[in-house]
């Protein structure tokens, strides 16, 4: 049982050096031109105006309130996995990228469905 209480321990305090290092690594962006850049660019075709996801043909998966290290966003934009195109260098500058990651960490979460009178009948 103590063993198992200081594995637990060692996890989440790796967990939150993981959070806090993550944190750290993130670039400033300006959320309101990451806004016109993830309009203009197409993200919103398979992701959604909002990020909710599901849109186009590929149903692109949700951003909305979805913790991810920009290491690893940027990762997704420049070598993507499935049907996603590669958003290069030279089409998406990295202040680029962090001005629409700053957009994406910055969209509210979904209204609790509770709230939604139609779903309420």
């Amino acid at each position: 049982m103590m063993m198992k209480r200081a594995i637990l321990s060692l996890l989440l305090a790796g967990a939150a050096w993981i959070t806090w290092a993550d944190a750290q690594d993130a670039p400033t962006g300006n959320a309101t031109r990451g806004k016109q850049l993830y309009l203009r660019d197409g993200c919103s075709y398979c992701h959604g105006t909002v990020g909710q996801g599901g849109g186009g043909r590929t149903g692109g998966l949700r951003l909305a309130q979805m913790p991810i290290p920009f290491a690893a966003f940027l990762n997704q934009l420049r070598q993507p996995a499935n049907e996603m195109p590669p958003y290069v260098a030279a089409v998406l500058s990295d202040q680029d990228a962090s001005d629409i990651y700053a957009y994406i960490a910055g969209l509210p979460p979904p209204p609790d469905v509770k709230t939604i009178p139609a779903l309420n009948d």
